[in-house]
């Protein structure tokens, strides 16, 4: 029998991974500390003995955890889906520990969560835990009620749904961080033809201003998205600053010290294929992105 501070110290040591799990499952940062904490209160009262694995013990709760609040999302949402771009990660965020925002924001994209809000809650966490965190599918299936074969389906219709909505072509920090200065001096100019020329002519921009805004917005197409981000430039005492966004180049807005809204670029070829903005200014304050 082990003692809680012994859980305490085991949940501890894995709690970067368990956190960067539970964001690539939820995409919101309050949702996976939530989950988190749920996790703590399940393994605190366990009264079991000797774990062979620890991480995967530790793994599988939040995972059952993490699914149960995914069908409860999906079960709330049965009007068409507002346009809503998840929790950014912004390298200078304030406080935390290194190590989780490192585990957190590495290599999740925004563009990349959003397709993963549009799966089936079974199908993101067999994608999620197999394709992003190597688990089998043995393991995966008991806690999506399904065998290890139709686990495994699960994972490959949600690759598949990923692969259609990206285009050939890896990030490149180098050359994604000259296209986000780029962007932003065209933008501050409000220069139509040199936005023109950084997108590509079916990119896609997703503004996020919060449930009810006018300014949320879907727009497609490098025309209508370079004359919306001219139409709408930042000007007068806007600071606009180049920072990671999960991991790669993208922009913090902030006036006064406040940040005003956050942009994730997704680069392909050296042309902007999509722009997620978060604006939503309650939700950059619980963030804390300053």
């Amino acid at each position: 029998m082990q003692d809680e501070e012994f859980w305490l110290d085991r949940f501890e040591e894995h709690r970067p991974r368990l956190r960067a799990v539970a964001y690539r499952m939820l995409g919101s940062q309050a949702e996976a500390d939530d989950a988190l904490q749920e996790t703590w209160l399940r393994i605190s009262r366990a009264s079991g003995g000797e774990v062979e694995n620890v991480g995967g013990w530790l793994t599988t709760i939040l995972s059952r955890q993490c699914l149960n609040m995914l069908r409860a999302r999906s079960t709330r949402r049965e009007e068409p889906l507002e346009v809503h771009v998840p929790d950014p990660v912004v390298e200078d965020g304030p406080g935390g520990d290194p190590a989780e925002q490192s585990a957190l924001a590495d290599t999740v994209g925004i563009a990349l969560l959003v397709v993963l809000d549009s799966l089936e809650p079974a199908e993101r966490l067999a994608f999620v835990l197999h394709d992003m965190f190597g688990l089998p599918f043995e393991e995966i299936a008991p806690l999506v009620e399904r065998t290890p074969a139709a686990a495994r389906q699960l994972a490959s219709r949600a690759r598949r749904r990923v692969q259609g909505r990206s285009l050939d072509g890896r990030p490149d920090p180098v050359r994604q961080r000259a296209v986000v200065e780029a962007w932003a001096a065209a933008s501050r100019a409000g220069d139509f033809e040199g936005l023109l020329a950084l997108l590509h002519p079916d990119a896609e921009l997703r503004v996020d201003a919060g449930a009810g805004s006018a300014l949320t917005r879907f727009v497609r197409g490098a025309a209508e998205i370079a004359g919306s981000a001219v139409a709408f430039r930042q000007v007068g005492a806007v600071d606009a600053r180049i920072t990671l966004v999960n991991g790669l180049p993208g922009i913090v807005a902030s006036v006064h010290g406040r940040a005003v809204s956050v942009l994730a670029f997704t680069v392909v070829d050296g042309l902007v294929t999509e722009v997620d903005i978060l604006s939503d200014r309650e939700r950059l304050a619980e963030l804390g992105i300053s």
